[in-house]
């Protein structure tokens, strides 16, 4: 990456960069520059079928993965860079990038940083998550803010801390037995082995990923029935009005302000003081050191981890459900993997770093599944300078100052020229752990073999070993007691702040 040290005058004058920029967009000149130039899109194309407008708004907002799918329509037409590389560029605006580019993507994840000349994380998509959680927190922050909110926040859930040897035990017996015991209760639902029934696995997910977090990662002390009944449908709805808060509220009132003109509003507020008690409940056990507290060393004030611990709260529960949600839901249309992975997990009962490290078919499972459907589907970063970038296959592109750039991992990860059979052997929409054994035959790791599922570079997912063991934890003790299969045919997704099957886990559930 090379970038301008030092900002022309124009980019530092709020509006100087925007008037200087206008006649090159009157003339529809591309602004980017070097070996891969992306493709313009219109902003109306009367006539062409695309799925929507190329923006959110008030009417579309519930179907993001459509809104980047309008970026490509008709992209297989393009063979060279333009193919997966698409811009909006509206007079008086920055211009919008949009990526499906893996090369493109791992470049600019590497190049995002708090150093002059690198990427900022975009907060233009995260509006209504920083209204909801405060701006004060590792998601939302950029810049030197952003430096010291990851000193603050990440050290407890560091690799090197979970997976100390009495740490880890501590933590892999009580997210066991809280993952074994409530699948338990839905064993007893079904009274004999072959009889089969019909449920719906989403909710009973959320209750145990959030149980995990609160009880055994905060070391709250809350009834399963209290987070299923009660904090399960808060944060649900705090979820929603995130996303819906993001497109709608461009005044950027905060929830508590608004009047309660709408019983949604109401509904919305008394959602978030069920979130605030439980953030609450999260923090309490911070005097006595229970859960990760004991490993958190740091004289910060409670309050000032208070939006760290709310995005923790609702980001983790929401990518962990996601992330099991589709493991399960690929496993149950493919029987023949279902019981790879039951042979494998079948005689474990210590779920240490190196037991988990031996479970190879259940590792490309969940590797696949964040290929295949990665929970959060595009991630948002903003040029700050006119800046270089560089793929490791040599190639440059110049993205100037300003641009807000969506990285659409998404469609990346399902093109066939990127992830297809003449790279891995499979076809790229088909969910095919087998293929990792394939790409670790031919040692692609180290090229752009990515899947980007905890994203990648200097702003990965700091919950990446937490989210890793809480998930393989959950399917396996899933997969141990049961036999399933899907209820419908299609495995569609639905989509807000992550994405998950549409149809919720539908099952048909049989005692092994």
């Amino acid at each position: 990456m090379q970038s301008e040290e030092h900002p022309p005058l124009r980019d530092r004058i709020p509006g100087v960069r925007r008037l200087t920029r206008l006649p090159a967009q009157l003339l529809r000149k591309n602004p980017f520059e070097g070996d891969i130039i992306p493709a313009r899109v219109p902003l109306f194309a009367p006539g062409s079928k695309r799925p929507t407008l190329p923006f959110p708004h008030p009417w579309n907002y519930w179907k993001p993965i459509r809104i980047l799918e309008t970026y490509f329509w008709e992209a297989e037409r393009d063979e060279g860079p333009a193919r997966h590389n698409r811009f909006l560029d509206v007079p008086g605006f920055p211009p919008v990038l949009v990526t499906r580019d893996p090369g493109v993507i791992r470049a600019i994840s590497t190049a995002t940083g708090a150093k002059p000349g690198q990427f900022d994380r975009d907060t233009l998509p995260s509006s209504g998550i920083a209204r909801a959680t405060g701006e004060d927190s590792l998601l939302y922050a950029n810049g030197e803010s952003w430096k010291r909110q990851k000193k603050l926040a990440t050290p407890a859930f560091a690799r090197t801390t979970l997976f100390q040897p009495e740490q880890f035990r501590e933590f892999a017996d009580t997210f066991r037995n809280t993952a074994v015991q409530r699948l338990e209760v839905l064993d007893r639902l079904i009274d004999q082995p072959g009889e089969t029934h019909r449920i719906s696995l989403e909710p009973e997910i959320k209750a145990v990923m959030l149980e995990m977090l609160v009880n055994n990662f905060f070391g709250a002390s809350i009834s399963y029935e209290e987070i299923r009944d009660r904090y399960v449908p808060g944060l649900d709805y705090v979820i929603e009005h995130i996303v819906r808060d993001t497109v709608v509220n461009k005044v950027g009132c905060p929830l508590h302000r608004m009047p309660n003109f709408t019983k949604g509003i109401a509904k919305a507020k008394s959602a978030s003081d069920v979130f605030e008690e439980l953030t609450d409940l999260a923090i309490e056990g911070r005097t006595e050191g229970r859960g990760l507290w004991a490993q958190f060393r740091s004289d910060a004030p409670d309050d000032a981890l208070r939006s760290n611990i709310r995005v923790f709260l609702a980001g983790a529960l929401e990518a962990t459900t996601s992330y099991a949600s589709w493991a399960i839901a690929h496993l149950a249309r493919r029987p023949d993997m279902q019981e790879r992975v039951y042979k494998e997990v079948c005689d474990v009962e210590d779920y240490t770093p190196e037991a988990l490290a031996e479970l190879i078919c259940l590792g490309h499972v969940l590797d696949e599944t964040l290929r295949l459907t990665p929970s959060l589907y595009f991630h948002p970063r903003r040029a700050t300078v006119d800046t270089w970038i560089e793929t490791t296959a040599g190639k440059r592109m110049r993205i100037p100052a300003k641009t807000h750039i969506l990285m659409d991992v998404w469609h990346a990860n399902r093109h066939d020229d990127h992830w297809g059979v003449d790279v891995t052997g499979y076809p790229a929409l088909d969910f095919a752990p087998e293929r990792w054994e394939r790409i670790a035959e031919q040692n692609h790791e180290g090229l752009d073999l990515l899947h980007f599922g905890f994203g990648h570079g200097p702003r990965f997912c700091p919950g990446k070993s937490l989210g890793q063991m809480e998930v393989a934890l959950v399917v396996g003790a899933f997969v141990k007691l049961f036999r399933f299969e899907a209820a419908n045919d299609e495995n569609l997704e639905r989509a807000g702040v992550s994405t998950k099957p549409l149809d919720g886990v539908m099952l048909d559930v049989t005692r092994r």
